[in-house]
Parts: C-alpha cells; sequence; structure tokens
C-alpha cells in the first residue's frame, strides 16, 4: 500500500497523452512498442497455426496413403534357443529380414523388428507407402492433433521471439540514445546550477 502512494495511479496510454514534457524520442519509443507487440502476436499467432495446419495435413495424408500388409519372415529369428532366452525375457524385438507383396503385385524385402525367435514364414503387419515400401505406422489422429498442436506451439513461439527480440534491441538502442542526450544537457546545463545558488 505505501508503494502505491509514491508510484501514483497507473495511467493507460501515457505515451499517446499530451504533454509538454514528452519529446520526439519517447513518441518513436511507444510506437516501436506498440508496433514490437503487435508484429510478435501476429508472428506467433500465423505462424504457427500455419505450421498446425501442415502438419496435420501432411499426417491425414500419411493416414490416408500408408497401408498394412502382411509379411513373412525370411529367416529364423534368433531367440529361441536357451542362450538367447534373455531376449525373450526383456520383451525386445530383434531385426530381421521380412518379404510381402505390394497392392501391384511386386516383391519387396526389407528389415523390420519382429518378436525373438520368430520363424521362417511367420506373418508380421507392416505399413508400407502406395510405392510398397516399408515405411512406419501412420499416427492416429488424436497422436496426429496433438503433435501439430506442439509443433504448432514451437513455431509460433519461436517466430514470435523474433519481433519481439527486435523490438527490445531497438528500444534499448533509444534508451541508450536518451541517456547520452541527458549527458550531454546535464553537461551544458547542471554548471550552469551552481551559479543559481
Amino acid at each position: 500500500m505505501p508503494l502505491k502512494a509514491f508510484r501514483g495511479p497507473k495511467v493507460w496510454l501515457w505515451r499517446w497523452r499530451r504533454n509538454p514534457l514528452k519529446r520526439r524520442a519517447d513518441v518513436v519509443e511507444a510506437w516501436v512498442v506498440l508496433g514490437a507487440c503487435l508484429l510478435t502476436v501476429l508472428a506467433g499467432v500465423l505462424s504457427g497455426l500455419a505450421a498446425a495446419g501442415s502438419v496435420e495435413d501432411g499426417l491425414a495424408r500419411e493416414r490416408a496413403a500408408w497401408r498394412p500388409a502382411v509379411a513373412r519372415v525370411v529367416t529364423q529369428v534368433p531367440g529361441s534357443s536357451p542362450a538367447s532366452s534373455s531376449h525373450a525375457s526383456s520383451g525386445e524385438r530383434i531385426w530381421a529380414k521380412v518379404r510381402w507383396t505390394a497392392a501391384d503385385g511386386s516383391a519387396h524385402t526389407g528389415q523390420i523388428r519382429v518378436e525373438p525367435g520368430s520363424r521362417p514364414d511367420t506373418p508380421v503387419t507392416v505399413w508400407t507407402d502406395p510405392q510398397g515400401h516399408l515405411v512406419t505406422r501412420p499416427t492416429t489422429a488424436s497422436e496426429a492433433a496433438f503433435r501439430s498442436a506442439l509443433i504448432g506451439l514451437l513455431v509460433g513461439l519461436s517466430a514470435a521471439a523474433v519481433p519481439f527480440v527486435g523490438g527490445l534491441a531497438v528500444r534499448g538502442r533509444l534508451e541508450r540514445h536518451r541517456m547520452d542526450a541527458w549527458d550531454t544537457e546535464w553537461a551544458r546545463l547542471g554548471p550552469q546550477w551552481g551559479r543559481m545558488v
């Protein structure tokens, strides 16, 4: 409560009020602060929304285009012997070569992780793109929404940082210029005060 008595009431938009003591530098600083604030909000919101929409569209295209296929294990996968029983007990999956037939009838082979001890010709599910190449499982709609929101937030914050930091830099430069001007004025007028007393 006592602190408020020293500060006085808060006046909104004081930088734009008429004041005979207000200098040109004060007006410039007011516009710099306003412009930096507006650019920070606009850049953050627009770039964040654009990034989130782009990621969401890309993940939706993947969900629409990528399809599951049944692949067959080509060779015996280690894990059935006692020496490799630690793999089975830990639940780790092991890289193995598999083959599958794409929708166009072409045969493909690739490496995926399968259960330890899988025998040749064991069926496993793989995800393929329209050309029949292996891809990861596409994200679900809820995973895609979370990922796009997170990426949109990060991109928005990064984009907003540019005008924010730029505004701080310009404001700091104006502050230094104002302090230099005050030093110059004080050097000129300060000695006269001693004569007046």
